[in-house]
């Protein structure tokens, strides 16, 4: 057995998962050698810095690197352990795209030796363990890999998939139960010995397979619910009755918890893994497909509320608060609220403040609208009308005299108090 301080793990991929991952395991001992196809990425970290936002990420990274313990590069390495964590996105019929695993699989087979261990993390459709494993076969003859040899194996194969929240991304690498999938019980085992160095919550084994779908199943039950809340905001919205009341009451019954509704559903996970198990089986996930197609559309709805507002208030400044997929982080990925902010931006032009307290400058998709990137307080004071897109803390800090006189579209209802139309000063206050 190999002891903390001599094991040597590769990470294929430095992003929002891999990074955080990688300086878990060096903190633990190991030797991390991080690979990224993005030279920027592989400085960065070797200066002992961060390239994405997330709590404490920037302390952990610059001591495992200062210790040595964690380095990145460009090229790969032998190692004893290898995990792929790498993007699955899906193509332009929601078709599931794991050119990317199949890519980090070739890269890792030259340096494959006998007794290593070859973990799948990055949220993948049901099978893809098993194509990693027959692309090892193909490119590495000399190797017995499960699944495609007889007898015992030279190394291992497995499925573990993250199940972490961004903003408690390092808490929860540690303290989240895992559910580690092997080829063959003989590699769950392995996996379940390497995660067992670094994680306190359970590691509970089960093939690779059974392990794929139970990550497709948590993002898509996630995704079902929210469809509910975001439906019902609609339904609310038509019948011209506040929607977080009645959310509010309705989960006074003791067997009810709706969701909150919001402007549609962003983020890698949420947002793409329930298509892959549609892709799988179309015709019996009948469900999760509308599910999908429910929650895009609250994104239009709330484009055409947002117009709304913007056409009360002609010429006005409009403030969107918001640009990331959920609150108090920095991550843009299949944001709604960038989608919507996006579309007012191509429409209204310079009317558009940007407010966005996780960026330092516009997403590249905005160059040219002549929107702008401005702080809250400048917003409070020249703009007179508010999409509410995100629910950062900071925009739930703003007191009611302040937002008082606003017109205000609160897609997340972190303005339940909001004042709604008066005779005297016209006013628009959308919920939902």
């Amino acid at each position: 057995m190999i002891s903390d301080s001599e094991l040597k793990v590769c990470m294929v991929g430095l992003g929002y998962i891999g990074l955080p991952t990688a300086a878990v395991i060096a903190r633990s001992g190991a030797s991390v050698l991080g690979i990224d196809v993005d030279p920027r990425v592989v400085e960065t970290v070797n200066s002992g810095k961060v390239h994405i936002e997330e709590i404490d990420l920037d302390g952990l990274v610059s001591g495992v690197v200062a210790r040595g313990l964690l380095r990145a590069s460009t090229q790969i390495a032998p190692a004893d352990v290898f995990v792929i964590a790498v993007p699955t996105p899906f193509g332009p019929n929601h078709e599931p795209d794991i050119g990317y695993v199949l890519e980090a699989a070739a890269t890792i087979a030259p340096v494959l030796k006998a007794g290593d261990t070859v973990i799948l993390e990055s949220t993948s459709p049901i099978g893809t363990t098993e194509k990693v494993a027959a692309l090892l076969a193909d490119r590495r003859a000399d190797l017995a890999i499960p699944g495609h040899c007889s007898g015992t194996a030279d190394v291992a194969i497995a499925y573990c998939p993250e199940r972490v929240l961004p903003g408690r991304i390092l808490v929860e690498l540690i303290d989240n139960d895992r559910v580690i999938g092997g080829i063959t019980p003989r590699c769950a085992r392995k996996a379940l010995h390497f995660y067992r160095r670094f994680v306190r919550g359970a590691c509970v084994t089960t093939t690779a397979r059974a392990a794929e779908m139970t990550k497709l199943t948590e993002n898509a039950f996630r995704d079902v619910n929210i469809a509910f809340a975001n439906e019902l905001s609609v339904v609310a919205d038509t019948m011209g009755i506040d929607v977080w009341e009645v959310i509010r009451l309705a989960n006074r019954h003791p067997r009810v918890n709706i969701l909150s509704p919001g402007p549609g559903v962003g983020g890698h996970c949420i947002a793409v893994d329930p298509w892959f198990l549609v892709h799988a089986d179309p015709e019996n996930s009948r469900l999760i497909r509308t599910a999908r197609e429910v929650n895009d559309a609250k994104i239009a709805h709330t484009i055409a509320r947002a117009e709304a507002l913007a056409e009360a208030v002609p010429g006005a400044p409009i403030a969107c608060l918001g640009l990331a997929f959920k609150a108090n982080i920095d991550d843009f990925r299949e944001s709604p609220a960038l989608k919507v902010a996006l579309h007012l931006a191509k429409r209204f032009g310079d009317r558009v403040r940007i407010v966005e307290p996780y960026a330092a400058r516009l997403p590249q998709a905005f160059e040219g609208t002549g929107a702008q990137l401005i702080d809250l307080d400048t917003a409070l004071e020249t703009c007179p009308a508010f999409v509410v897109l995100v629910d950062h803390d900071i925009f739930r800090s703003v007191p009611l005299d302040e937002r008082a006189d606003k017109h205000v579209h609160d897609a997340r209802g972190i303005w339940p108090d909001q004042p709604k139309a008066a005779a005297s000063t016209p006013r628009l206050r959308v919920a939902g």
